[in-house]
């Protein structure tokens, strides 16, 4: 039996991992109670009596529980920022590495974040085939429901007597110095930051993420896009769908409360959208998490995820 221990777990993602995992018989939750939850010495002895810890922690905290780990074999699957494009850390995005096996035998695994794991799923595999030029000056705008937020933006749209601005979509990240965008040029081996808008709106949970490419980005067309998805995802938790729309319309929370990914491409030869749909507590954050945790045990990868 697998011992896990979640550091963090009464945040979002903590919570809806430890939700996950309570009920199953191949893992052994290791808690701490309300009044050691913070304290730095029963974290300590957490961290390094369980096999696989999750860090749900802001990233200087993130960064501290793994100088805590003492223990060799302790796996750590860190859903914060600090790690991610560490080059002694695995992206744990299994779907874009060369084999599961590099997330099997790692231990220490970054968790992606949720706007850069739907902008990664379309870009990575077609910079990767030479089929998007490296050097292409890209844009993503990425809508996502509140529960992006964590608790305090989730507070803020759900009490009685919200601000107005609440009711409309909202778009953040407007120094273009979004976390998640250092993530996106490693992984998909840009030469350039794209230019990135993230919107928050007025509905819990799902995630679209877009990406439009002209014909003077590519070296082919929009069906060598297709067959380049098509060969990469293969499995349940990416897939292609080529007919993805509702009667000509996408809904960004088409995907809530499931862990797997849709991809799709729209457009012409000339003005073509990328586009995955997911959502972002899912594939972006708890499910991946789960995955990447079922993978390092021998686990089936979709044992305890809603596809």
């Amino acid at each position: 039996m697998t011992k896990v221990f979640i550091d963090g777990s009464a945040g979002t993602t903590g919570l809806r991992i430890f939700d996950r995992l309570k009920d199953r018989e191949d893992i052994k939750l290791i808690t701490l109670s309300e009044e050691f939850r913070k304290d730095i010495n029963a974290r300590k002895d957490a961290l390094n009596n369980c096999d696989i810890a999750f860090l749900c922690l802001p990233d200087k905290a993130a960064i501290e529980a793994v100088s805590l780990i003492e223990n060799e074999t302790t796996a750590v699957i860190d859903t914060s920022t600090a790690h991610r494009v560490l080059d002694n850390w695995t992206y744990g995005f299994p779907e874009l590495l060369d084999s599961y096996d590099v997330v099997r035998n790692s231990r220490r695994i970054a968790n992606p974040g949720c706007h850069a794991s739907g902008f990664n799923a379309l870009v990575a595999p077609l910079t990767k085939a030479g089929l998007l030029k490296t050097d292409a000056n890209l844009s993503c705008f990425s809508l996502t429901g509140y529960s992006g937020g964590g608790k305090q933006m989730i507070a803020q749209y759900e009490e009685d007597a919200r601000d107005l601005f609440l009711d409309a979509p909202r778009m953040y990240g407007l120094t273009q110095s979004h976390k998640h965008i250092p993530e996106m040029v490693k992984l998909c081996n840009l030469q350039n930051a794209p230019a990135f808008c993230p919107v928050v709106a007025d509905y819990y949970a799902g995630m679209q993420v877009t990406v439009p490419v002209f014909k003077s980005d590519l070296n082919g067309n929009i069906n060598d896009i297709k067959d380049v998805y098509k060969s990469v995802y293969r499995g349940k938790l990416v897939h292609f769908d080529e007919n993805a729309d509702e009667s000509g319309f996408m809904s960004a929370n088409a995907y809530n409360l499931r862990d797997d990914m849709q991809i799709t491409v729209c457009g012409n030869d000339e003005r073509i959208l990328l586009v995955s749909r997911f959502d972002n507590l899912g594939k972006g954050a708890s499910g991946s998490a789960i995955q990447n945790m079922n993978i390092l045990i021998g686990a089936d990868e979709c044992t305890g995820l809603n596809i």
